[in-house]
């Protein structure tokens, strides 16, 4: 039995915590706001440490999803949804199915798709229970893996950073150190394999990183050591607060642009400390907003034609770049202040 216990979190228009003992299912789901549209975000499934640190997180991501999708001039809102568990050892079909019942108790306020841990072919299953669900395979009527998408939109920012940084957006010969190679990781590195990057990788499997060895010749690299290599571009596509006061004085790239979100571990403080340092930062929820849009596209505008909105998000890189060079503050907080007005029209 499917139980749900509703929180008052200052901030976010609902949050809210489901179990179902019976399936071994602990959840929490999070609308940061629906002003603009309703909320979208991808259901995660994580082996978080405690209940806490889940709701830390889901309220993190679902906060930058109203920005992600302000800043790239969609009409949806924030959301986000995390699922407390293993995906390779806790994921079953009736762990699914609770996450649906879940999803369609909240009556279309929050619309899932995939994140970390989550495949379209669960949000198959997830969408038994739910309407409420995009991205599911093209065999279920959804749009599929955005993962594709939000690889185009970094390498988009990856290029308007260049331009700013480099005097031009050509990646040939460039290097980049991707921490992280899954789904968005990988096909990441397709792209710029084919743009003649040189590459340097880590994971956390290292069979992922022989693999990546082999089909881009890169290079592999201990998790530890790839923020310190030195390189054009250090593009995190792991988890979030790998900006960190620890980590941000080795940094050794000219510039920070990849997948992740969240990348700071104090977005008050770690911003100022990478631009004393003299690195570009591009804000994690514009260049990785490529997946949003692919599912924006796709099943809420219900159009085909993905290119001109990822390109949308080379020129939203450079206004705030260049704003923030003229304000003098971190490319994060001018990004912050440009979001906002847009939900205060």
């Amino acid at each position: 039995m499917l139980q749900v216990t509703p929180l008052k979190i200052k901030g976010f228009e609902l949050v809210v915590i489901g179990k179902d003992s019976s399936s071994n299912f602990h959840a929490i789901i999070a609308v940061h706001s629906t002003k603009l549209g309703p909320s979208l975000g991808g259901i995660r499934m994580w082996p978080y440490t405690s209940e806490k640190d889940a709701l830390q997180d889901v309220l993190r991501l679902a906060e930058a999803m109203t920005k992600k999708a302000a800043i790239s001039g969609l009409q949806m809102g924030g959301g986000k949804a995390v699922i407390i568990g293993d995906p390779g050892t806790d994921k079953t079909r009736s762990l699914l199915c609770s996450m649906g019942e879940f999803i369609d108790s909240l009556q279309g306020k929050y619309l899932a798709a995939k994140d970390s841990g989550i495949l379209p072919e669960d949000l198959d299953i997830v969408a038994e229970k739910t309407r409420h669900v995009t991205g599911t395979t093209d065999k279920h009527g959804g749009s599929g893996d955005p993962s594709l998408a939000t690889a185009k939109g970094i390498l988009a920012g990856m290029q308007a950073a260049c331009k700013f940084v480099l005097g031009t957006n050509t990646l040939k010969g460039r290097v980049v150190a991707i921490q992280g190679v899954g789904q968005v990781g990988w096909n990441l590195g397709n792209l710029l394999t084919q743009q003649g990057t040189k590459l340097f990788v880590a994971d956390l499997q290292p069979s992922r990183v022989k693999q990546v060895q082999r089909s881009w010749k890169a290079t592999g690299v201990p998790l530890s050591k790839i923020h310190q290599i030195q390189a054009d571009i250090f593009a995190p596509c792991a988890l979030g607060g790998i900006l960190n006061a620890d980590t941000i004085p080795h940094l050794q790239a000219k510039i920070v642009a990849g997948a992740a979100n969240n990348q700071f571990f104090d977005e008050e403080q770690d911003p100022y400390r990478l631009m004393k340092r003299n690195i570009l930062h591009v804000p994690d929820y514009i260049v990785n907003a490529g997946g949003l849009i692919h599912l924006y596209v796709h099943e809420i505008l219900h159009q085909q034609r993905l290119a001109p909105w990822i390109s949308n998000i080379e020129r939203t890189v450079h206004q705030v770049l260049s704003a923030s060079f003229q304000k003098q503050l971190p490319p994060l907080i001018m990004a912050n202040q440009m979001a906002l007005q847009r939900l205060e029209l």
